[in-house]
C-alpha cells in the first residue's frame, strides 16, 4: 500500500521540478510573469520559477535580426520603381520590457515606417537620382527608425537599399540609351585611331618618298661624276668631249642590251638593232654634238655683237 502512495508522490516532484527549473538560451531573454503580472527577466543559463504562480510569458532573441521590406513608389519624373530595403534591428538588454509589452507586432511597425519614409524621399528624386543617392535614401529610413523604434526597446543596427528595379520598359529604354552611347564612343574612338593610322601613313609615305628622292639624287650625282672622270680619261688618250660622250652613250647602250638578255625570268623585250646600229648612233650622236656645238657658238657670237652695237 505503502508502494502505490510513494510513487504518486515521486511523480508530482518529478513535474514539480521540471516547472521549476528551465534554461534560457544564450542572446535570448525569458519574460517570467507572476499570475498574469510581469515580475522579472531572465537571461541565459539555467533559471527557476516557482510552480503553479510565475510562468515564462515569452522570450525575445537578442540578436540582430532582419527585415527585407519591398516598396512600390513613383519617382519625380513619373517612373515606376520597386525597392527593396533591408532594415537590421535588435532588441536592446535593457528594454526587454518595453519591447515585449509595448509593441504586439514589430515587424509591422518597422514596415510601416519604411514605406512612409521611402514614399516621402524617392518622389523627390528623378530615376537616376535613386540609384545615385540610394544611400541617402536608406539613412533617412534609419533616422526615422530609430526615432521612433528606440522607446519601444528596439535598436536600428542599419537600413540598406539593396534592390532597385524600375519597370521592365523603362530598363529597356535605359539599356537602349547604355548602349548608343556606348556605341558613339566606340565610334569616335575608332574614327581617332583612323584618322591617326591615315596621319601615320601618310607620314611614312613622305618619309618614304624623300628618302627616294635623296637616293635618286645621290645616284644621278654620282653617275655624273663617272661621267666625268670617264671623259677626262678619254680626253687624255686624244678623243674630244663630244666623241667621249657618245662613246659612253653606246657602251651603256650595249650593257642594257646585255642586262636584259642575262635576266632568264624577264618577259620579252623587242628593240631596233642591227650590225650597223651601234656605228650609225655613234656618228648621229657626234654630229648631234658638233651641230650643237655651232649653234652655241653662233649664239654667244651673235649675243656679243648685239653688246658691242649698243656700246
Amino acid at each position: 500500500m505503502e508502494e502505490f502512495i510513494f510513487i504518486p508522490i515521486l511523480f508530482f516532484g518529478i513535474v514539480i521540478a521540471i516547472a521549476t527549473f528551465f534554461t534560457v538560451k544564450q542572446q535570448t531573454a525569458a519574460i517570467i510573469e507572476n499570475f498574469g503580472k510581469f515580475s522579472r527577466i531572465s537571461h541565459a543559463g539555467l533559471r527557476f520559477k516557482i510552480p503553479l504562480v510565475e510562468r515564462i510569458a515569452g522570450r525575445l532573441s537578442l540578436k540582430i535580426q532582419q527585415l527585407d521590406v519591398i516598396i512600390e513608389t513613383k519617382t519625380l519624373d513619373d517612373v515606376f520603381v520597386r525597392l527593396k530595403v533591408s532594415v537590421q534591428y535588435k532588441v536592446i538588454k535593457d528594454k526587454v520590457y518595453e519591447a515585449f509589452y509595448k509593441l504586439d507586432y514589430p515587424h509591422d511597425q518597422i514596415t510601416s515606417y519604411v514605406f512612409d519614409v521611402v514614399r516621402a524621399e524617392v518622389p523627390k528624386m528623378k530615376l537616376d537620382d535613386v540609384f545615385v543617392r540610394k544611400d541617402d535614401i536608406a539613412i533617412a529610413v534609419k533616422s526615422e527608425l530609430n526615432d521612433a523604434m528606440i522607446e519601444y526597446g528596439y535598436d536600428i543596427i542599419k537600413t540598406l537599399v539593396t534592390d532597385i528595379d524600375p519597370d521592365a520598359q523603362v530598363k529597356e529604354a535605359m539599356n537602349r540609351i547604355n548602349a548608343s552611347e556606348r556605341e558613339k564612343i566606340a565610334a569616335q574612338f575608332e574614327g581617332d585611331a583612323a584618322r591617326i593610322l591615315i596621319v601615320e601613313k601618310a607620314k611614312a609615305e613622305a618619309e618614304s618618298k624623300r628618302l627616294q628622292g635623296q637616293g635618286i639624287a645621290d645616284q644621278r650625282r654620282e653617275i655624273a661624276r663617272g661621267l666625268e672622270e670617264s671623259v677626262e680619261v678619254l680626253n687624255k688618250v686624244g678623243i674630244n668631249s663630244q666623241e667621249a660622250s657618245a662613246l659612253i652613250v653606246v657602251t651603256q647602250h650595249y650593257d642594257t642590251l646585255q642586262a636584259i638578255g642575262g635576266e632568264t625570268n624577264s618577259n620579252l623585250i623587242l628593240l631596233p638593232n642591227s650590225p650597223q646600229a651601234g656605228s650609225n648612233m655613234l656618228n648621229d650622236m657626234v654630229a648631234s654634238f658638233a651641230a650643237s656645238n655651232e649653234i652655241g657658238e653662233a649664239m654667244k657670237q651673235a649675243k656679243l655683237n648685239k653688246k658691242r652695237a649698243e656700246e
